[in-house]
């Protein structure tokens, strides 16, 4: 055991913090996820008997721009002092961008709580411990960035040679060939039809959303899983995909 765990640490007991950045990585990423529960065991091995395990945020991005319910959770538990350490399978789990990263360390700072993860146990009150929990806070903030580089660099690659291919909005498919094609269902491709129609009469689209409330039209919307997208029909509405993809489609034709 670190000699940097002390017996109020193991008084006030451990946070697991477990995360995975999208519904898919949760689904068929089960190894990562399996790795991050089972620092509760290390936590116990280490002599913390309060184990507390924080996974509400299992398919939320840790970039920022989602809201993290069990990260507002584990801040929470730190300000209360109720937390003697944070455990997290690496720096990326906790956060990937600085704002949240460096908040969290002050956090642990002012609470004398502890940040361990497989590589080593850092005092955040220590000048060397928090230069390397910076460190590891900015690199995983620049490995966000540098992936998302690659891949906007890859779609554009895509999209020169004519590969790219990207959602299409209800009612538009793509072909064999690489094309965008209407729906082959003769149902879903009437109603676009008759909205391309209703389009080029009234030359508005909210006159089209209007028209289209008024005569009590259900609209295609298509609804999708990681394996399988269905067709749905719904009644239209601003806020609802069914009427946007087709409005834009309309005012695009």
């Amino acid at each position: 055991m670190s000699l940097k765990i002390t017996a109020d640490h193991l008084g006030r007991g451990a946070a697991i913090y477990v995360r995975q950045s999208t519904p898919g990585q949760v689904t068929g990423h089960a190894e990562s996820r399996r790795r991050q529960y089972a620092l509760a065991d290390a936590a116990r091995t280490a002599g913390f008997v309060d184990v507390a395990i924080i996974d509400e945020d299992l398919g939320r991005s840790g970039s920022g721009l989602e809201a993290r319910p069990g990260f507002q959770k584990l801040a929470a538990a730190v300000c209360a002092g109720t937390v003697g350490a944070v455990y997290c399978i690496e720096a990326s789990r906790l956060a990937r961008n600085g704002r949240d990263w460096h908040h969290l360390i002050d956090l642990c700072a002012l609470a004398g709580t502890l940040v361990i993860d497989p590589d080593g146990v850092y005092d955040p009150r220590l000048l060397n411990d928090r230069l390397l929990l910076g460190l590891k806070g900015t690199m995983s903030e620049y490995e966000l960035s540098l992936l998302r580089q690659r891949g906007i660099e890859a779609r554009d690659g895509k999209a020169r040679r004519g590969e790219l291919r990207f959602t299409l909005p209800p009612g538009y498919c793509w072909s064999e060939a690489g094309r965008i094609e209407i729906d082959p269902d003769e149902r879903v491709a009437d109603a676009i039809r008759m909205l391309f129609r209703k389009f080029r009469e009234l030359g508005s689209a909210r006159q089209v959303f209007l028209w289209a409330r008024s005569a009590g039209l259900s609209l295609p919307v298509v609804q999708r899983n990681l394996s399988a997208c269905k067709i749905l029909w719904q009644p239209p509405a601003y806020r609802k995909r069914c009427f946007q993809a087709t409005a834009v489609s309309a005012c695009r034709a």
